[in-house]
């Protein structure tokens, strides 16, 4: 059971995050156990895990804040193994580290800047910046899937139901006129011909035709016409 320093503490630092949110930190306690945190961190931009939304959780003991938490990550972002603890010197691992002063902002802010970083550490995985990008592409819709996320971030949720429905218009819109005309002039100057190519087409086939033999066949034929009339010649 949680002491009453702990449930103050938290009480207060829900206040402040609600009054003065974090840059890409988004966190709400359960509604039935307040040691117990659900948090959305969003991929910062420039990085593979730009357009990602993570969700995870903090587990806080009930001597905070004098212990640190245990945080894990229930999205898969190609950076930390998911729900599996992660090793942080602002986590469990490490309470010979621990400061009291950390709050849950500070927290999350540490782990969203840890993402970042391409440090080994226990609950990490190696992965490439192909699949980190696929991954935070896929985010929303896999947090979707889960209960708790739904009840918790209801405007991801809606978020989500927004790009699905974009999505969506934008592969059953039918072609603009312009796009279409456009395809019609491609099509026509492929397939028929224009009148000043036709014309063409016929100058330089008569042209050929009137064309006399070549030289050497002129040649060759006053060669063979000189013999035949050279061998009665010959016979005298």
């Amino acid at each position: 059971m949680a002491q009453k320093a702990c449930i103050k503490r938290l009480q207060k630092e829900y206040r402040a995050l609600c009054k003065e949110p974090v840059s890409h930190v988004v966190a709400r306690p359960s509604p039935n156990d307040i040691l117990e945190w659900h948090y959305v961190l969003k991929g910062s931009d420039g990085t593979p895990f730009a357009g990602g939304y993570y969700y995870g959780k903090i587990k806080f003991p009930p001597e905070y804040p004098y212990k640190p938490p245990g945080i894990t990550m229930t999205t898969p972002s190609g950076r930390f193994i998911t729900q599996k603890k992660i090793c942080l010197s602002m986590s469990d691992f490490h309470p010979e580290s621990w400061n009291p002063m950390w709050s849950v902002s500070s927290i999350l802010t540490g782990l969203l800047s840890f993402m970042m970083d391409t440090s080994p550490t226990t609950g990490s995985v190696n992965t490439t910046v192909a699949e980190k990008q696929q991954l935070a592409k896929s985010s929303l819709a896999f947090n979707c899937k889960t209960p708790a996320f739904r009840k918790l971030f209801p405007e991801y949720v809606e978020k989500y139901k927004q790009q699905e429905l974009a999505e969506q218009t934008r592969q059953t819109s039918p072609k603009s006129p312009q796009e279409s005309n456009t395809k019609a002039e491609s099509e026509k100057t492929v397939v028929n011909p224009t009148k000043e190519d036709s014309e063409g087409g016929l100058k330089e086939k008569r042209k050929k035709k009137k064309q006399g033999l070549p030289a050497w066949i002129i040649v060759l034929l006053v060669s063979v016409f000189g013999a035949v009339m050279a061998l009665p010649l010959l016979q005298l």
